[in-house]
């Protein structure tokens, strides 16, 4: 560029350093499309449909599983997969050890605020969705907790000798799974959602396919490359809770919304409910559950 060329820019240069900075202070969306997840009415409720698939052929299993942790402490929000997950040490993991053993009822209360929550992601098939008709017919990703996986165990393992197991990710010799979520005395339950009677999941071996074949491999969910190194996750929550590992939260406390976060596994972080104290320990929580690989930044 000359610099008669350069004068002649310079003319602009406030609008267009004005529009570079309102871009930047634009909030970014972190949604993750291939997610989906039930809508929930005013009341907590929710009605959908769901059929869970096999998995692409790049997947052991048709789900992945992985431990998280998310809580909030002085320096902000530690929003992070666990690499327990891969059978690793965690920095976490190590610090809820040392509170637990600690004798310390109010350090063992610290430690079940951070300790680590169960997760799970498959790929599903939207039968009916009547809160947004335009997802039927289509394959997301599901992200789910330790009670919606029971019942998946439970039809491949049935407790009573008059009820058949089934396969659920079976595309022809499975079943719909009918989600019904609603708020129990204010937490988020799952209890009513059950398995319809064996189907195939289409009466043409040609639609069936095109579902197959429109799958994402969950794998990725838990390739060690997509998890941050111990070092990394150390100085992340020396950050958030300081030199006291029993520091807590400031008094202002922050809703998820507030929270600036970056994806690391195209999740999506999301605020809605809690969940009752019977579910806790095997649903991750609604505020939390619906995140895979994030990292936080404030």
């Amino acid at each position: 560029m000359s610099f008669a060329d350069f004068k002649k820019r310079s003319k602009n240069s406030v609008s267009e350093l004005a529009s570079k900075m309102e871009k930047m202070d634009e909030k970014k969306s972190y949604k993750d499309d291939r997610f989906w997840k039930p809508e929930l009415d005013k009341s907590s409720n929710g009605y959908a449909v769901i059929r869970f698939l096999p998995g692409t052929q790049k997947d052991d299993t048709p789900w992945a599983k992985y431990f998280s942790h998310g809580f909030q402490g002085p320096g902000g929000w530690y929003i992070e997969n666990s690499l327990t997950t891969l059978g690793e040490n965690d920095p976490v993991s190590e610090m809820n050890t040392k509170l637990w053993n600690s004798g310390i009822e109010s350090d063992k209360d610290i430690a079940r605020t951070r300790k680590r929550k169960t997760n799970y992601v498959s790929n599903i098939y939207i039968v009916s969705d009547t809160a947004n008709p335009e997802n039927e017919g289509k394959v997301f990703l599901y992200r789910y907790g330790q009670k919606i996986f029971n019942k998946i165990k439970e039809s491949m393992h049935p407790e009573f000798e008059d009820e058949e197991a089934i396969n659920p990710f079976d595309l022809w010799k499975g079943a719909n799974f009918k989600l019904k979520v609603r708020k129990v005395a204010g937490y988020i339950n799952y209890d009513k959602s059950e398995f319809a009677s064996c189907s195939p999941v289409s009466d043409s071996d040609e639609t069936i396919e095109a579902i197959w074949n429109k799958q994402y491999a969950v794998s990725e969910f838990v390739n060690p490359s997509n998890f941050k190194s111990y070092d990394e996750l150390r100085d992340r929550l020396n950050k958030v809770i300081g030199d006291d590992m029993r520091s807590s939260a400031p008094n202002k406390t922050e809703t998820v919304e507030d929270v600036k976060v970056e994806p690391q596994y195209n999740g999506e972080f999301d605020k809605s409910a809690k969940e009752s104290s019977s579910d806790s320990d095997n649903e991750a929580s609604d505020a939390l559950s619906y995140f895979e690989k994030l990292a936080s930044e404030d």
